[in-house]
């Protein structure tokens, strides 16, 4: 007999941990609404988490990657519609001063007004985004162009597109070549010059048909890089529903992984309770028992 209630002593003892344990369990697991916290728990959920939250983090700076480029782009593009506006003025006023009937102070107040817009022009093309970097500055400088004492403009900045990473394997360029935009390089038109130009030829009264058509090929230039960084602003809009997409998969998966079912563990924890109690009760009518009761 006294082995016999030894035996049933610590099987109920070893009931009671094992019920506690797992109440205890269950109660952490609603509290904090994941099925584990360490790796011990679940070492093949945990390690597969641990890669999830891990590419979302990834994800997530992408994400913020996209939206300064997106910014980046959007800002050029208004830009360079700022500057079309402009050089559509110019080209007006190319047209309006090849008659030959203006005066001497007509010509000078279009000249002066062409003035004016090459400075205007030069502003817009030393824009900054809102990183304080400039649009068409390459990766180097902190302007993209200077002007000298004499009204020379030349590019100041350095290096290929400013780029940012939009995935693990490809990046997209935020900044559009300066150089190559505004200074002709590469043999296209460099429209500081072509307003400079045609300001002299207007305040000498020479003709200017040779401007209106170098005036054409500069906002053909201007066009070709708003078609470049639309093209851009299309490719990042679909990375970003990619993003979006992947994100959605990614938490489902994590949440299938991690995420305790709350009506599931609610309801083992009450019959935990329930099976904790009836064995409590138990051992109490064993823990009151005494050899008299044996023997009577």
């Amino acid at each position: 007999m006294r082995i016999s209630t030894t035996q049933f002593y610590d099987r109920s003892i070893s009931r009671l941990d094992t019920l506690n344990a797992q109440a205890d369990k269950l109660q952490t697991q609603i509290a904090t609404t994941k099925r584990f916290t360490s790796a011990a728990e679940d070492t093949l959920a945990f390690q597969r988490v641990s890669v999830l939250n891990r590419l979302a983090a990834d994800d997530t700076a992408y994400g913020r990657n996209i939206k300064t480029a997106q910014a980046s782009l959007d800002q050029a593009d208004t830009t360079l519609s700022g500057i079309t506006s402009q050089l559509q003025r110019v080209s007006e006023f190319a047209v309006q001063a090849n008659n030959g009937t203006y005066s001497d102070s007509d010509r000078e107040g279009i000249a002066a007004t062409l003035d004016a817009i090459l400075d205007d022009v030069l502003s817009l093309a030393n824009t900054k985004d809102s990183r304080g970097q400039p649009l068409f500055a390459g990766t180097g400088g902190t302007t993209a162009f200077t002007r000298d004492a004499s009204g020379a403009i030349t590019y100041a900045g350095s290096g290929p597109e400013a780029t940012v990473p939009i995935d693990a394997e490809d990046s997209m360029a935020v900044s559009t070549d300066g150089e190559k935009l505004f200074s002709g390089a590469g043999g296209g038109v460099d429209i500081f010059a072509a307003i400079s130009d045609l300001a002299a030829k207007v305040r000498s009264g020479a003709s200017t048909g040779d401007s209106i058509t170098t005036l054409e090929k500069a906002m053909q230039q201007v066009t070709t890089a708003q078609a470049s960084i639309g093209a851009r602003g299309a490719r990042l809009e679909l990375e970003s529903a990619r993003l979006q997409d992947v994100a959605t998969d990614r938490e489902a998966q994590r949440s299938a992984l991690e995420d305790t079912d709350v009506t599931s563990a609610i309801a083992n924890l009450q019959k935990t309770l329930t099976a904790l109690q009836a064995t409590q009760a138990s051992f109490t009518k064993l823990e009151g028992l005494s050899l008299f009761d044996y023997l009577r």
